[in-house]
């Protein structure tokens, strides 16, 4: 049996070293032998085992989600599990219940600290609890104290958010795996600790910390069979209100009944499936298309509403401005392999789409950002030749210093006459989210930015928000697709907004609190929420005007807002998640541009305010459940250990700093120093051989194991 010390990926590659036993199995379990487990504080535990379940709801362009977490103990002595996953950015997570046996528990919102207090107490008193807390939009921890063996712990977390129309098709997207994250600085040390999130940064702007350590990553630090290749299951009953014209996955394989013409009932073919890659549903609906439509809904907290906005279809007018295109490259470690090749290619059908009068700049970055050419390029035949050869000609290497990339596309001033248009490649695979989003916003001027993310795992979060503050918008590839196709439709997408300028007349309709300090414009394809409250029911007439292809535009919409009930809970839980985001994203202001001169500490508890009144977990706002029953009479003898993912689809060794000739450590000192990843290779290979003398190679018996601790315990 091999064994580890310590919670972070370099002291379980130096207890490789020291501490590897092909021992037999214990009694109770005995295909136990050569399945990984961790020594810590003296005691011997296996990894926690963790099966997802998930199943989605979609009416017309809502979603309902439920996850349902099930851990499982496959020693002999209990242990805390820790598991570190995503949901969407925009998901508004509004209940947890935990299972224990035969008693349910309904967890309860609390501030983060009270929460955490709660269930470290619960913990200590050898009580069943869970703890779910939010670190970034998109990343999540559940905490589960006193999993014993044989009995397992389901946690079941739903949640509802919006489904954005991208170039003309419904997208969801259900994130599965949190992909690895640099924090700049680190420079072969731990990565500083964590920053308090109440403690104001320099000129207001705020700081979050690193992100959690990162768990053992399969294939990597611990065996690849470790982690069940069945551990998710997922499916989605989808109602368009209208015929369904499409619905299909890129990135998994479906089996759809059709049940009737505007529902269906979607599985993955495979009816199971590892959690190494987003899920990603694209739907289409006949009829014609909305440009404007509300949901709203009435209880005693007031009246809520959602309306939505989608360009008027008209023909793409020929841009008058000449276009400054500025390429921007992550050629860090993490995009080694698939991911670079994905960008290069992108890069050779975007030159190709290049106009006669555009000029052109190629940025690369790493450890620090280089350039194609010191000044911007007229886009001639030559010229494109050369920027292709230096395209084809970079590698990945390095850590992710994306801030020298941004300034380098955005600090220069833009030739004279010019639009300069921004186009972002990367997996976002970084832990300064904060920083980032604060360059992009101060160094913008009129400049739009277009964030690409490369990766079936990246970070979508700070895509997202890159292209949300940008004023452009972003998209993703898949490079272990056919990215040909791909890349050449993101390519011919490169353009100005349709409809610019939006400005809406409310009429008497008053709308309080909306969840959008400022409109966004809105490109071809595209749709747009804005989330409010109402004080005066009945029926109101409001008038939304733009600017397309420098013309003004007026469209006028008659609303009913119900006395009460109507659209349904979801309406009054998508605009408090949402007004999380807007309170959320002034804390990337400087002070002087925050409305209402409002601080940090403001900012605080208006979230914190939200999370509880609404039931929403938030960065300031967690869910816990503790059990009625002491479960474990020795809770002070009790290990920690984290849930193992996988290695993301299509990303080598590489992202997580295996490769890295510089030490750099990513969040939490959590990747090992390379002597100790060489030292880890070593070992593994000791152990593949020691199994093999021993006739009984790990795969084996770790099927074994998967299948009697779910068949005994679930």
């Amino acid at each position: 049996m091999l064994r580890q010390t310590g919670p972070g990926l370099a002291a379980m590659a130096c207890a490789f070293l020291t501490s590897i036993h092909l021992a037999t199995a214990a009694p109770a379990l005995d295909s136990i032998g050569g399945t990984m487990t961790a020594e810590m504080n003296g005691r011997t535990v296996a990894f926690p085992l963790l099966r997802t379940d998930i199943s989605a709801e979609i009416a017309g362009d809502l979603a309902s989600v439920a996850v349902v977490q099930t851990f499982a103990n496959p020693g002999t002595t209990p242990m805390n599990a820790t598991y570190l996953f995503p949901l969407d950015d925009k998901a508004a997570v509004y209940r947890m219940t935990m299972v224990v046996g035969d008693e349910v528990v309904e967890a309860k919102i609390a501030p983060r600290a009270t929460a955490r207090a709660t269930f470290e107490q619960a913990k200590t008193e050898g009580r069943n609890a869970a703890l779910l807390e939010q670190h970034r939009p998109n990343m999540f921890t559940q905490s589960v104290a006193n999993l014993m063996p044989g009995v397992p712990i389901t946690v079941t977390l739903r949640y509802v958010q919006t489904v954005p129309r991208v170039d003309g098709a419904y997208e969801l997207v259900v994130p599965l795996v949190v992909g690895p994250r640099y924090e700049p600085g680190a420079q072969g040390r731990a990565a500083a600790a964590a920053v308090e999130p109440n403690m104001p940064a320099v000129d207001g702007q705020w700081s979050f910390g690193p992100a959690p350590a990162y768990p053992p990553v399969a294939g990597l630090t611990v065996p690849p069979q470790h982690i069940e290749a069945d551990r998710v299951g997922l499916t989605v009953q989808l109602d368009g209100g209208m015929p369904i014209t499409e619905a299909a996955s890129p990135s998994h394989a479906l089996t759809t009944r059709e049940e009737a013409p505007h529902r269906r009932h979607l599985s993955l073919t495979a009816g199971r499936t590892i959690d190494n890659r987003d899920f990603v549903l694209r739907y289409r609906l006949a009829g014609e298309r909305t440009t404007a439509g509300l949901l709203a809904q009435h209880d005693g907290r007031g009246g809520f509403f959602s309306l939505l906005l989608e360009p008027p279809q008209v023909p793409q007018a020929a841009e008058v401005a000449r276009r400054e295109m500025v390429f921007v490259l992550d050629c860090s470690g993490s995009m080694h392999g698939l991911p670079l090749e994905a960008s290069k290619a992108f890069m050779h059908r975007a030159l190709d789409h290049l106009r006669p009068d555009d000029l052109f700049r190629i940025i690369r970055f790493s450890d620090a950002a280089t350039r194609f050419s010191a000044t911007p390029l007229p886009a001639t035949p030559a010229n494109i030749r050369r920027g292709k050869a230096y395209v084809d000609g970079l590698v990945s290497e390095g850590g992710t210093e994306m801030s020298t990339g941004i300034v380098q596309a955005l600090a220069v001033p833009p030739p004279r006459d010019t639009l300069r248009l921004v186009t972002f490649l990367t997996d976002g695979y970084i832990g300064n989210e904060e920083q980032i989003l604060s360059l992009i916003h101060r160094h913008l001027g009129g400049a739009r930015l277009f964030a690409f993310g490369v990766g079936s795992g990246v970070n979508r979060f700070l895509l997202n928000e890159m292209g949300r503050i940008g004023r452009g918008f972003t998209r993703y590839m898949d490079p272990t697709e056919d990215v040909g196709q791909v890349a050449e439709d993101l390519a011919s997408r490169l353009q100005s907004p349709v409809l610019t300028d939006i400005t809406i007349d409310w009429g008497g309709l008053a709308p309080q609190d909306l969840t959008a300090d400022t409109i966004p414009d809105l490109f071809a394809g595209q749709s747009l929420r804005l989330q409010g409250r109402y004080a005066t029911p009945g029926r109101h007439t409001i008038r939304i005007r733009g600017t397309v292809g420098g013309r003004v535009a007026e469209l006028p919409v008659t609303v009913d807002l119900p006395e009460s009930g109507g659209s349904g809970e979801a309406v009054p839980l998508v605009w408090a998640r949402m007004a999380v985001e807007r309170e959320m994203n002034r804390l990337l202001l400087p002070y002087s541009l925050r409305p209402e001169a409002l601080s940090n500490a403001d900012i605080e508890q208006r979230v914190t305010r939200l999370g509880l009144d609404f039931s929403l977990v938030t960065h300031w706002t967690s869910f816990v459940a503790v059990s009625s029953r002491v479960a474990n009479d020795a809770p002070d003898q009790t290990p920690t250990a984290a849930v193992p993912l996988p290695m993301v689809a299509g990303v080598g060794p590489g992202a997580y700093g295996i490769a890295a000739n510089s030490g750099t450590l990513f969040s939490g000192s959590s990747v090992p120093e390379p002597a100790a990843g060489l030292g880890m290779m070593a070992v593994m290979l000791t152990l593949a051989w020691a199994a093999r003398r021993r006739g009984d190679p790990l795969s084996r018996n770790a099927e074994r194991l998967r299948q009697r601790v779910w068949s005994r315990q679930v």
